[in-house]
């Protein structure tokens, strides 16, 4: 058995235990909880869905990321990787952002809190790559002048983990996006035959962790990720989108292309970025906070116009796969990056922010 082969039985092996364990954690935690993650009973308007159901999924894909780093330790590195401060600071700032979430899930926390609590993430990121000689991998590099990078670094972070929570809003929908981030993020280090990263084990047993996750979060849903999952696929994808879309460099070279790392960006989180971006605008014209809950996301106006939660999912699927091919197709297949692609690209996020967005302006009695 060759190496490839290996590594291929190991991971398959690997996530099909992982989905298994899932599903028992999952199937645990829904039968035993009484009121923990259970929240907002009287507030229908922070989720879609009225009826208060357990948040407790995001406490079955913070262990499976536990387990996977242990797994790697074990197959593939000897304690030395955890030497790395890098792998630290990414550790320590998901455990950080899990508990953060736990305890909002548990005890509703005050929005301050969970904001500072963010910003503590970013800099635990920054510092443990700036830790490391040579090594930038969670500091996004497109300035010249570093403080400017941290300073785009830490609103990246802040802006994905609240982006992610938002979407959280229908049965599902959360669940499916960060899947197809995560899948093409496994294409962008499977091209730089990165197979025994430690990376690609996590994004492997998160993977697993959600599809069994999604078994029991399709609608109607039984039981929600809740914050502590939010805020950790949340940071997660962060750090990944910083480390294999941010910092990307043309295939088989060095070389940054700031125009390409920018588009890989928006095209691998089209649908957060639109729904947050869409959200922000609207809640601000209406001299409204755009951090306080509501029924005017893309997924709700979906729904006014007829469409049910199972449609809805199929059509974020659809739009989140496609984006996902093109950045793939834009990475590893075209060489020569020019403006003719960067006026093509804009021209397909902007064609989806403006249809998602029209439909934010329909049925608008609804949302109350």
């Amino acid at each position: 058995m060759n190496n490839y082969d290996y590594i291929f039985l190991v991971y398959a092996e690997f996530f099909v235990c992982i989905t298994l364990f899932g599903l028992v954690i999952n199937t645990i935690l829904l039968k035993f909880s009484k009121t923990l993650g259970i929240r907002n009973k009287e507030n229908s308007m922070v989720r879609w869905n009225p009826i208060s159901k357990p948040a407790l999924g995001g406490i079955t894909f913070f262990m499976a990321f536990l387990v996977s780093t242990g797994c790697y330790g074990i197959l593939f590195d000897h304690n030395e990787h955890f030497k790395n401060g890098e792998v630290i600071s990414m550790i320590g700032a998901l455990c950080l952002a899990f508990v953060m979430g736990l305890a909002d899930d548990a005890y509703n926390t005050k929005p301050w809190l969970k904001f500072f609590v963010q910003i503590a993430c970013g800099l635990v990121l920054i510092f443990g790559s700036t830790s490391v000689v040579n090594s930038q991998n969670f500091i996004i590099q497109i300035f010249e002048t570093d403080v400017l990078n941290y300073i785009i670094t830490t609103l990246w972070i802040i802006g994905i983990m609240n982006s992610v929570n938002m979407l959280d809003n229908m049965d599902g929908i959360t669940t499916i996006t960060t899947i197809f981030i995560l899948l093409t993020t496994l294409f962008f280090i499977g091209f730089e035959n990165g197979f025994e990263h430690f990376d690609f084990i996590v994004i492997i047993g998160v993977l697993a962790s959600l599809v069994s996750f999604l078994f029991y979060n399709w609608t109607p849903a039984r039981i929600y990720m809740g914050d502590s999952g939010s805020q950790f696929l949340g940071l997660l994808v962060a750090i990944l989108g910083i480390k294999y879309f941010w910092n990307s460099s043309t295939y088989l070279s060095n070389e940054m292309l700031p125009s390409k790392q920018v588009m890989l960006v928006i095209l691998v989180f089209i649908l957060p970025i639109i729904d947050t971006t869409s959200v922000f605008i609207n809640r601000i014209s209406r001299r409204q906070s755009p951090f306080i809950g509501g029924k005017d996301h893309t997924t709700h106006h979906l729904s006014f116009l007829g469409f049910n939660n199972t449609q809805i999912i199929f059509i974020f699927s659809g739009i989140a796969f496609l984006s996902s091919l093109i950045a793939v197709i834009a990475y590893r297949f075209v060489t020569e990056w020019s403006y003719i692609q960067v006026i093509l690209y804009t021209i397909y996020f902007l064609g989806m922010f403006i249809t998602l967005y029209l439909t934010t302006q329909q049925h608008k009695e609804l949302r109350e």
